[in-house]
């Protein structure tokens, strides 16, 4: 009964407007009691009526009253603060600020439980059960509480808006149906609304479905992710077992050198020690034989002389002179390994960049679009070389092997299996995978291409020239225009002259792309393929004219 009272005596002391404990009480001449500055605000709202009413029983006045602090609720609400009864804490039957309140409640409203589209009004469970138990009210339609009711009000007429007008695509009463959109494409706002129901439905199922692709996508993705760790465990674990294994090689070869070399040193040695060894024999006897003689020649006594001449000993057959050649046997060593060195050199830098443009691009299930500027392109550049040893020996190369001229004299290269001999044709020393962009520069016809480094090297046109198989696209321009050739198709090709033209390929999407490269590209040609190898840019001069030539341009 205690707390019954006190939460009867924190209502009595609260102010209707605020919610609060009255603060400043002061009474209207209707006898109910604010909060001064409350009472106040809602009177000044009220100024441009001319007239002024009670928030709690509507009671209006011609003139607005004069207020007083009332002394005594004031007393009594300082005595409540005394005895710490502070504000009542938020009854969630109450309808607060962010709440849609009770149309019906007097004095403290309680939260409205439906809002009614026929009465554009809300109430709370007490006020709403004319709705649920009366006949007249059955028929009005029920919505959870909004505080927008007005919103479906003609502000014209006054009347709910129950129509929906197509032609302009808005709410309208009845009366507007029959007045300003008379004519109009007009329906119950029922009907729209069911329409939109169905528009509303289908897009939900479409989100739906999207969603469920994309949850799909994103475990693909994840699997993706997963199977690219394993992988690149995995390589990095079998890379580096093979690094081991030729580390282990080379040490074990350089053991091996060294071992044969000092053994060859101790035989070398061993001949010159025991060479050595005989001369200074030689040279102590020839200096005994020397003193011999020395003496002899001193004797005085011609008789003596003559007696003792015969009886000296001859002279031993002296060794062979010895000619120092110069030492090379363990130069030759050092050219062999130096041989060797430059050739896994060779291979290493043929063989990486396939390494390196394996590692550096993953592919995911999502395309990667081909870029829209010369700049998006650049992103893409990859340095690529001339490779001496495919070039046709009417081909001078030059410029770092970046530039391939055809000659009217053949060029002194030496005999390779990968070199071009039946056209005047070369290819890149680098294979291309991945995403790479690269330009060339032209003077007179030329092909440019790409092609497998399993194509013909001799033999017919149709062999091992480019565009003219199955291992080989190309790009044929000079200054009559353009044309495409792949698999010995000839595709006439439209576009603005330039001496440079650009190469895209997306090797694991399939795409190759040729591009006329002047202030702007214009996209010249685009194939969409299946590539099964990596690539190497070649280039073809098919036309007996020397001096023309094609320069890989530098675009770094």
């Amino acid at each position: 009964m205690a707390q019954k009272r006190v939460k009867l005596d924190r209502e009595a002391f609260s102010c209707s407007i605020c919610l609060n404990l009255l603060k400043d009480p002061v009474t209207t001449p209707c006898g109910h009691n604010y909060c001064m500055n409350c009472i106040k605000s809602h009177w000044d709202e009220e100024d441009r009526k001319n007239s002024h009413s009670c928030p709690q029983c509507r009671k209006t006045f011609t003139l607005r009253p004069v207020l007083l602090k009332n002394t005594m609720l004031a007393d009594l609400v300082k005595e409540l603060k005394k005895t710490r009864l502070q504000a009542a804490p938020a009854d969630p039957c109450y309808a607060g600020a962010e709440d849609v309140a009770c149309d019906v409640c007097t004095g403290r409203k309680l939260k409205a439980h439906k809002s009614c589209l026929q009465c554009l009004a809300s109430f709370c469970e007490k006020h709403l059960q004319p709705h649920l138990e009366s006949e007249t009210f059955k028929k009005h339609k029920l919505v959870e509480p909004s505080k927008k009711l007005q919103e479906d009000v003609c502000s014209r007429h006054d009347e709910v808006m129950k129509m929906f007008c197509r032609t302009d695509q808005q709410l309208i009463c009845y009366l507007c149906s029959v007045d300003e959109h008379k004519g109009h494409d007009t329906v119950s706002a029922a009907a729209e609304r069911a329409e939109r129901q169905k528009e509303l439905d289908g897009s939900r199922k479409n989100i739906q479905q999207r969603i469920q692709d994309r949850k799909k996508d994103v475990k693909l993705l994840q699997q993706q992710g997963e199977a690219i760790n394993r992988s690149a465990d995995k390589a990095v674990k079998d890379s580096e077992k093979i690094f081991s294994d030729l580390i282990r090689l080379l040490e074990k070869r350089s053991s091996d050198v060294k071992q044969q070399v000092r053994s060859q040193q101790k035989s070398e040695e061993s001949l010159v020690k025991d060479l050595q060894e005989k001369l200074e024999q030689e040279i102590t006897e020839l200096k005994r034989k020397d003193a011999e003689l020395k003496k002899l020649s001193h004797t005085e006594d011609h008789n003596q002389f003559l007696h003792n001449y015969p009886s000296l000993s001859p002279l031993s057959q002296s060794a062979s002179s010895i000619h120092i050649l110069p030492l090379s046997c363990f130069e030759d060593v050092t050219a062999a390994v130096s041989e060797v060195r430059d050739k896994l050199q060779d291979v290493l830098r043929e063989k990486w960049t396939n390494v390196s443009l394996t590692g550096t691009e993953v592919d995911v299930l999502l395309p990667q679009p081909e870029p829209k500027t010369r700049a998006g392109f650049l992103k893409y550049s990859c340095e690529i070389t001339l490779d001496p040893n495919t070039a046709n020996t009417q081909l001078l190369l030059s410029e770092g092997n970046m530039k391939a001229t055809l000659m009217s004299q053949q060029q002194s290269y030496s005999s390779h299996p990968d070199r071009f001999t039946n056209m005047w044709q070369v290819q890149s020393r680098e294979s291309l995978t991945g995403r790479c962009y690269w330009e060339v520069k032209r003077r007179g016809g030329v092909y440019v291409a790409v092609a497998y480094k399993n194509i013909s090297r001799a033999g017919r046109l149709d062999e091992c020239g480019f565009g003219r198989n199955d291992k080989s696209w190309a790009l044929y321009y000079n200054n009559n225009g353009y044309t495409f050739w792949s698999n010995d198709v000839q595709t006439p090709v439209s576009g603005p002259e330039s001496s440079r033209v650009g190469v895209y390929l997306d090797h694991s999407a399939g795409i190759l792309s040729f591009y006329s490269v002047s202030e702007t590209m214009t996209l010249l040609h685009r194939v969409q393929t299946t590539f099964t190898q990596p690539l190497y840019a070649g280039l073809w001069f098919d036309y007996w004219s020397p001096g023309d030539s094609a320069e890989l341009c530098k675009l770094k």
